[in-house]
């Protein structure tokens, strides 16, 4: 195998792509003694940008809630340029899926930590996400169902 045809997986670029930080309570909500119900949600997304080389970002949104008042919303987009070379085409989408989220995380885990903090609230400790079996459960909700067939 010559040396050109190594499998390439590598970080080109790691970044904010989008960031946004909600209070629109405030400044009553800063004066609730109770703590809010936080909810996270996470999605990731991948392009190809051509010549083996992809944006993936990882979305991380944290909403807080009491009640029905929202006390912050946090929403962060941390994406990454990969270069992705001379890998077989069933093993790509599983890093773009997986690999790729996986580098992501923590960056997205300290921006929204220090956004919510900034923003005047304790700060959230995002934990331990399991991309694989995420990407997994996706996979599963795509697979066509199977189908009977009756032969006669």
């Amino acid at each position: 195998m010559e040396q050109n045809e190594q499998p390439v997986f590598g970080i080109e670029k790691l970044y904010v792509k989008d960031l946004s930080v909600e209070v629109p309570n405030a400044p009553q909500i800063y004066l609730e003694r109770e703590a809010p119900q936080v909810e996270i949600q996470l999605g990731t997304s991948g392009n190809g940008l051509g010549d083996g080389v992809y944006e993936v970002v990882l979305t991380v949104t944290v909403t807080a809630k009491l009640e029905e008042k929202t006390v912050f919303l946090v929403e962060v987009g941390q994406a990454g340029i990969f270069r992705i070379m001379n890998v077989p085409n069933e093993q790509v989408e599983p890093l773009i899926a997986v690999a790729c989220p996986n580098i992501l995380f923590p960056f997205a885990r300290e921006t929204v930590s220090d956004a919510v903090t900034r923003a005047g609230f304790s700060p959230i400790v995002l934990q331990p996400v399991n991309f694989e079996a995420m990407y997994m459960q996706r996979l599963q909700e795509q697979a066509p169902a199977p189908t009977e067939i009756s032969i006669q």
